[in-house]
């Protein structure tokens, strides 16, 4: 046999495409070419293919081996090929039987060990919507694989096990490595945030209802305050009282995060809402995704359907913090470079900090502060107009009193405010899901001027806001998303007069001391 096709998985982003792997060897001088739009880590695979072949004990014949990895104009990139192809040279030349519909992945060792690969899942996955029914993994990426139903997973820690698969007719001339078996599985965590409870927040009542109300709703948030009032202690426990993920969610994110974990396999779905903290030296492509070749995701990405959380926001480049307004408004990213596009989702909620000026205590009357007004002006404006537009909660969050410090401990837990959270939800979505929606922050401006209008004597002050420029059209549809969500806490049918003059006391009135 000349000629053989075994199968594999190409990913763009987070979708997958089937890859056929075509094999074929002629009687020419002895060579190895590989077709299809290979990257530089895939053209490697040449050598590492033949000599784990080699050490396997089931070489390749000295003959021109042409591998053709189709379709030939979609872009493809890593070492996750590398057991297809090898699978398919084998079979070209009669050493093994036939693997049917069998999808292969895995990187090869010079030692015939297969060595585990990142986007596994979403790789998986895409094989079985292809009708795929069974794949061979490296046994590392066994239990992230069988995370998909619906699919036979086979895993393998090295070629020899392969070729035994697939009917090799001297299995006892096999080698193995010495070492299979000693890859590290990570058992896969949560985030770190789950230990952090609510109750450790000393005072800030205001700050506990408004990280309430985002969770309930699905709400962005600034926190505005000086240094150690709590901003970040409040900010890293909004995880806690978000509810769990629906398994469709879960999928989404663990795929997503399937692609960022180079050696550490996932052994479960994320259940728990992700944490995204980048520092503020993080560059545009670290917070995007992007990179050379096909982009790699970033962390608005990795904290999809979690919290994306900026500490120190306006010390963040301009351009970066600019640069989420896209995302805030459609929920997925696309990064586009020469080679290809990559679509990643990136519905988060953002959670702003800062403080209200360079020395941070401009507070009150600003004694204490030794920033001038230019100073402070300058600084606070690195947050843009437009992108505080998309942020529905400003809170300012005070200094700590001693009389604070002293009920430390005693305040609600997150598992007393996730309940609450949770049948909010639940009646958004009861009340969204005929529209396809299942929070209030997903809603736009046609659903809340139609299914869901409210009186114009309700929203009077909204118009008057709007009317005088205090408030955009935008502002106007975030006021009543929040009015919807303290309406839903309350157990309400719809908004009342109070909940709306609460939602437009959470817009604005946090920043507006410090533009001034």
């Amino acid at each position: 046999m000349a000629f053989a096709r075994t199968y594999s998985v190409a990913l763009v982003g987070v979708t997958g495409y089937l890859v056929e792997v075509e094999a074929d060897i002629s009687s020419a001088l002895p060579g190895f070419v590989l077709l299809g739009l290979p990257d530089s880590s895939l053209n490697e695979a040449k050598d590492r293919v033949r000599s784990a072949a080699k050490n396997s004990g089931l070489p390749l014949p000295p003959q021109k081996l042409t591998i053709n990895l189709t379709p030939p104009t979609l872009p493809k990139r890593g070492s996750a090929f590398d057991v297809a192809m090898l699978v398919a040279a084998q079979q070209a030349a009669g050493q093994l039987g036939s693997s049917g519909r069998t999808v292969f992945l895995g990187e090869v060792g010079l030692d015939g060990s297969v060595r585990q690969v990142p986007g596994v899942l979403p790789a998986v996955k895409a094989a079985r919507d292809a009708g795929h029914e069974r794949v061979v993994v490296p046994e590392g990426n066994a239990q992230e694989a069988a995370l998909i139903e619906g699919v036979e997973v086979t895993g393998v820690s090295c070629l020899a096990e392969v070729f035994e698969l697939l009917g090799c007719p001297e299995p006892e001339k096999l080698k193995r490595p010495a070492l299979v078996g000693s890859q590290k599985t990570v058992a896969e965590h949560n985030s770190p945030q789950q230990s952090a409870d609510m109750a450790d927040i000393a005072g800030q009542a205001e700050g506990r209802l408004a990280l309430e109300i985002a969770a309930a709703g699905g709400h962005h948030l600034l926190l505005t305050g000086p240094p150690g009032s709590g901003k970040t202690m409040l900010a890293e426990r909004l995880p806690g009282v978000l509810p769990p993920l629906t398994p469709q969610e879960a999928l989404d994110v663990t795929a997503v995060h399937s692609l960022c974990r180079s050696g550490e396999p996932l052994t479960e779905l994320m259940t728990r809402p992700p944490f995204e903290a980048p520092h503020h030296t993080a560059s545009a492509p670290a917070i995007m995704g992007g990179g050379a070749g096909l982009p790699k995701p970033g962390c608005i990405s990795k904290a999809h359907r979690g919290v994306l959380f900026l500490d120190e926001a306006p010390e963040f480049k301009r351009s970066v913090l600019d640069s989420l307004r896209q995302p805030l408004e459609s929920g997925e990213v696309i990064i586009s470079r020469s080679a290809a596009s990559a679509r990643y989702p990136a519905r988060f909620q953002l959670v702003l900090a800062a403080n209200p000026c360079p020395c941070g205590y401009n507070v009150g009357r600003g004694l204490d502060c030794t920033c001038t007004s230019r100073e402070r002006r300058s600084y606070f404006s690195r947050l843009s107009g437009p992108l505080l537009d998309r942020i529905d909660l400003h809170i300012s969050v005070p200094k700590v009193t001693a009389a604070d410090l002293a009920t430390s401990g005693t305040n609600e837990s997150s598992e007393e405010i996730r309940y609450r959270v949770s049948q909010a939800r639940k009646a958004q979505a009861e009340r969204l899901s005929p529209l396809g929606m299942t929070t209030n922050a997903e809603t736009n401006g046609k659903i809340l001027r139609g299914p869901l209008k409210l009186s114009a004597q309700l929203t009077s002050s909204l118009s008057t806001a709007l009317d005088h420029g205090t408030l955009t059209a935008r502002g106007y549809d975030r006021v009543l998303r929040t009015a919807w969500t303290l309406a839903d806490l309350d157990g309400a049918t719809s908004p009342s007069r109070d909940h709306l003059d609460l939602a437009l006391y959470f817009r604005n009135h946090a920043t507006e001391s410090y533009q001034t």
